[in-house]
């Protein structure tokens, strides 16, 4: 006989729990409707040159603690090859004094000082001037000499590790500063890896189209060069429109923007140092307003520079993946101030 019980109620503890489960997959589900979108084409490219600038900066850490190094080596070099000529210079005055010491044993005997001498630790021996009473006026000079050059050999010996120390340290630095660049511009590649390859080809002819498109339509004015040398940098730098940026690159075919400058006035036969923290000394400061063509600016916190162009533009190696062209100074961040190479 079928059994006629009505079903059970579910208790108050069950009903609860159903609820609470269906109001977390509400829930869950609108999180998901309101998750981020997608970035747009346009915000990825934003993206993309912020990082690029950033590495820019970072680039020029980088050359700043390589030219570091490259200034410490040749330093330690230096020192090195002082200690090393200081060293022969004493063992050549010592086989002096032992050639003398030989003649003193075949005509009778050697004198005690030159004994002493000739033993492991001459230098406690001369610092008591007693001993200097038993040599001989040619052999006394010889080692007081000897003495003077084994206390300055000490003390450049100690430079050269100072040297050696700092440079270690310098290393160090330098592939700190390495790594954030790579950091950057992998960050930079990542994004830019997530546009289709027609995206990309079109973000690429923008870069390209932009610096074409500055050298032919730039109204540069008729502002006078501060002198023949800014002139000639400035003409120099104009036939590298188009260059690409490159990390690192001073020339002639791809540039970083401190290579450019650079590079520029080695054209007009003018030296300027390696990166923009040390370009800054390069000549004499100058506000905005004194600006004349050939002049370098520098934005950024010094982190960037190019050469002012005239009419408020600059010509300049932007970032990695755009190519030097001119660009008004209002689209460039914070300006800095210009110098005027002497």
């Amino acid at each position: 006989m079928a059994s006629h019980r009505r079903p059970k109620k579910p208790s108050r503890a069950r009903v609860t729990v159903l609820t609470a489960t269906a109001a977390a997959a509400v829930a869950l589900t609108s999180q998901a409707a309101q998750a981020d979108p997608k970035p747009s084409k346009s915000e990825v490219k934003a993206k993309v040159d912020k990082l690029n600038h950033e590495a820019a900066g970072a680039n020029e850490q980088y050359n700043g603690a390589k030219e570091q190094q490259k200034k410490l080596e040749k330093e330690v070099g230096a020192l090195q090859d002082k200690v090393a000529r200081g060293q022969q210079e004493i063992n050549n005055l010592r086989n002096g004094l032992g050639s003398l010491a030989a003649a003193q044993y075949r005509s009778g005997g050697l004198d005690p000082s030159v004994q002493l001498f000739l033993s492991s630790d001459p230098d406690s021996y001369l610092d008591k001037a007693s001993a200097l009473d038993q040599l001989t006026a040619t052999q006394a000079e010889t080692l007081k000499k000897i003495q003077e050059k084994q206390r300055s050999l000490a003390q450049e010996r100690k430079e050269a590790q100072g040297k050696l120390g700092d440079l270690a340290d310098i290393r160090e630095t330098l592939g700190a500063k390495k790594k954030k660049l790579q950091d950057k511009l992998a960050e930079a590649q990542r994004l830019y890896n997530t546009l289709t390859a027609a995206e990309k080809a079109k973000f690429r002819d923008q870069e390209q189209r932009a610096s074409r498109d500055s050298d032919d339509r730039v109204d540069l004015g008729n502002e006078a060069p501060a002198s023949a040398r800014g002139s000639a940098a400035l003409s120099a730098a104009g036939t590298r429109v188009g260059k690409p940026y490159v990390p690192s690159g001073t020339g002639p075919n791809s540039f970083d923007c401190s290579g450019l400058t650079q590079w520029a006035y080695a054209q007009a036969n003018v030296q300027i140092s390696r990166v923009t923290y040390t370009q800054v000394n390069d000549g004499v400061r100058i506000g905005r307003s004194a600006l004349k063509p050939g002049d370098l600016v520098f934005f950024n916190n010094t982190s960037h520079v190019g050469l002012y162009a005239g009419n408020n533009t600059v010509l300049h190696a932007p970032y990695p993946g755009a190519y030097v062209r001119y660009e008004s100074m209002n689209t460039m961040g914070s300006f800095q101030f210009g110098v005027r190479v002497g």
